[in-house]
């Protein structure tokens, strides 16, 4: 209720700011002023963007949470080799700087495979694997969090190796991780920005081509600006009513085996 109070009141702000400033002679939101007919086309070309936007994030976020999952694996063997290979791994594609990675892929990847990649397609591609070497520390150290009596309780019951990672230690370090799952959702939807510059029309593509039509970028982008504030509002709140059940399940029902 609160995060739909706040969207609700950034909205009508937004409408009357927009409203308001239509005749000033420093401002030009009649550009993006929808009382006007240009006003409307402008605004229904930069709400276009959006469906990109959250096309992008879903695809990065499942394909990155399903990779750092598999490579968090390798950082809880009990053996050097995969324990190392995890490292490179993560401090690899943690290193390098999104932007770069995006470039790399868009302008690289296709010339070692012989393959020619959409905008689209390698952006996506990018921000997964940079955003897979977060979740790989995060599954990582949710599982590592648990306590050690966990195992040795599991073990007492005859539960597999299998069955205790699946039964017992991650739907606990599930709970301990979604905080900072949640957080790097966030992160993966802010950095579906830098896709624009391969030409993805995603909500700051559409932000920069009307800026360069309109001459207007300080009124543009504001509402562009205010595009990813509601988006991330909403997400956020999303992630917080799951945390919220979670943990809720948790307090109430969701002892550890050990107890």
């Amino acid at each position: 209720m609160k995060y739909k109070r706040t969207i609700g009141a950034l909205l009508v702000f937004s409408l009357l700011l927009l409203a308001g400033c239509e005749s000033s002679q420093q401002w030009g939101w009649y550009v993006v002023n929808p009382m006007v007919h240009r006003g409307r086309i402008n605004l229904m070309f930069l709400l276009s963007g959006i469906p990109w936007t959250i096309l992008l994030t879903i695809c990065c976020v499942l394909i990155s949470n399903a990779l750092g999952f598999l490579i968090s694996l390798l950082g809880l063997a009990e053996q050097r080799l995969p324990r190392m290979l995890y490292r490179a791994y993560v401090e690899v594609f943690r290193s390098i700087p999104p932007l770069v990675s995006i470039f790399w892929v868009y302008y690289g990847l296709p010339i070692l495979i012989d393959v020619g990649l959409e905008p689209f397609a390698a952006g996506m591609i990018a921000l997964s694997l940079y955003g897979s070497a977060f979740m790989a520390e995060i599954f990582r150290g949710g599982v590592q969090s648990i306590d050690r009596g966990q195992f040795e309780a599991a073990h007492t019951l005859g539960l597999s190796y299998l069955d205790t990672m699946r039964f017992v230690i991650f739907p606990q370090a599930l709970r301990r991780a979604l905080p900072a799952i949640g957080n790097q959702l966030v992160i993966t939807l802010k950095m579906t920005s830098l896709v624009s510059v391969i030409g993805v029309s995603e909500v700051l593509r559409r932000g920069n081509e009307l800026a360069v039509t309109e001459y207007r970028p300080l009124e543009i982008y504001s509402i562009v600006a205010l595009q990813y504030l509601v988006l991330v509002l909403i997400v956020s709140a999303g992630v917080r009513k799951l945390e919220k059940r979670m943990g809720s399940d948790e307090r109430q029902g969701g002892r550890s085996i050990a107890e």
